[in-house]
């Protein structure tokens, strides 16, 4: 007797009038809102325009719908084109079987076309929707839940799934494999998250992660399922291909990685940088900004006169003083003459240097205006330097 079980909806469908409401639409559609609203917030976290994720959903969705179907007809093709069997049934969705695989596949060629229009790379998009596309799967495997199928071997575990009879089904007690995939999805969108925050994920390597975890866990949990399938030297046919679509993975997961290291810095082609790609860039303008300053610097410092080694005569403070008197008694003109004619004497300098170095003159010709003898002052060594212009920059500024 079992004392513990996950029973099963006695229908899967509810009639609104002459309105059917079935339970494996209504997970699908939960999913896609599910991976476009995160997948939106993702795209926009990374400098992306709002509403993007959606306008390329609305080819992706489609493609995915008619993509996982055509897997499942043709991976199964004995249920609709086998003795007794109806092809017309091909056709009803809501009835269940859809093939991750296809829909991938062909949802990819939808968001291509998309991406195309909108002119933006198809690997950033496939990165910001990675973790949404394993919730929306977490969402439609309780689809399969309503539609009491794809369930695992016999079993008495608490967690056992009561199965009715009916249609290509035993009544019993059974794995819940529509479970353990549903919460292995749901560990597959957190485990894409937490890497692409740790590792900066880019250029699709977020969504090549999500396929090969996924195939990890779809290639044990496909192990113990029961219902009918083909298999390829004793191992179903999905089994393999989990095991192929997860080495295709991880090889693009190295050579993307080494060849395109880092992530997009522009999503959209009209938007800014993300805050991602912020600090490299500003690095890069800085390393630039050094580039250009100690270029320039270099002739100015090489140009300063050296010690001993002038090869033109320092002025003295007399000949500044008569430069400053005169421009003085020439109005404007003059000033400016005696002033250049100053800056010129003392030699090449740089920055406020030379800027203080040719307002200190006048600065000393008034005071020596004003104190008694001053124009008699002693003037400097011809062969040493001229004194520091920051010396005089402070008598410069009492006057």
């Amino acid at each position: 007797m079992d004392l513990a079980y996950i029973p099963s909806p006695s229908t899967g469908v509810i009639h609104l009038g002459p309105i059917p409401l079935r339970g494996y639409a209504f997970c699908i559609i939960i999913g896609v809102f599910v991976a476009v609203w995160l997948g939106n917030r993702r795209w926009i976290a990374r400098g992306g325009k709002p509403g993007t994720v959606a306008d390329i959903a609305v080819w992706a969705v489609p493609f995915g719908l008619v993509g996982g179907r055509l897997y499942h007809v043709i991976t199964d093709y004995q249920l609709y084109f086998g003795e007794g069997r109806n092809w017309v049934d091909a056709f009803k969705i809501w009835e269940g079987g859809l093939g991750i695989w296809g829909a991938i596949a062909l949802g990819a060629v939808g968001a291509w076309i998309g991406c195309r229009l909108r002119g933006i790379p198809l690997p950033a998009w496939a990165d910001a929707l990675a973790p949404g596309i394993a919730l929306a799967q977490a969402c439609g495997r309780w689809g399969n839940w309503f539609n009491q199928e794809l369930y695992g071997r016999a079993t008495d575990l608490p967690w056992a799934l009561k199965i009715s009879e009916g249609p290509n089904r035993v009544a019993g007690t059974y794995h819940p494999t529509f479970l353990y995939e549903s919460l292995w999805c749901v560990g597959v969108a957190l485990l894409v998250i937490w890497a692409d925050r740790r590792f900066k994920l880019g250029h699709g390597r977020a969504f090549a992660l999500y396929v090969a975890a996924y195939c990890v866990g779809r290639g044990w949990i496909e192990y113990m399922r029961v219902d009918e399938a083909h298999h390829i030297l004793g191992v179903r046919l999905n089994v393999w291909t989990s095991i192929v679509v997860f080495l295709l993975a991880v090889t693009y997961l190295v050579l993307s990685a080494k060849l395109r290291p880092g992530r997009e810095a522009i999503v959209e082609p009209d938007r800014e940088p993300s805050g991602d790609s912020e600090p490299a860039e500003a690095g890069a303008a800085d390393s630039a900004s050094a580039s250009e300053t100690g270029t320039a610097a270099k002739p100015a410092a090489g140009s300063a006169p050296k010690s001993g080694a002038a090869k033109a005569p320092a002025p003295t403070a007399g000949s500044e003083a008569d430069a400053a008197k005169a421009g003085a008694a020439g109005g404007p003109k003059a000033a400016v003459g005696a002033t250049a004619k100053a800056t010129a004497a003392a030699g090449p300098k740089t920055g406020a240097g030379a800027t203080a170095e040719a307002t200190a003159p006048k600065a000393e010709a008034t005071a020596e205006d004003k104190t008694p003898g001053g124009d008699k002052a002693a003037p400097e060594d011809a062969g040493t330097e001229p004194k520091d212009a920051g010396a005089k920059t402070p008598e410069a500024k009492k006057l």
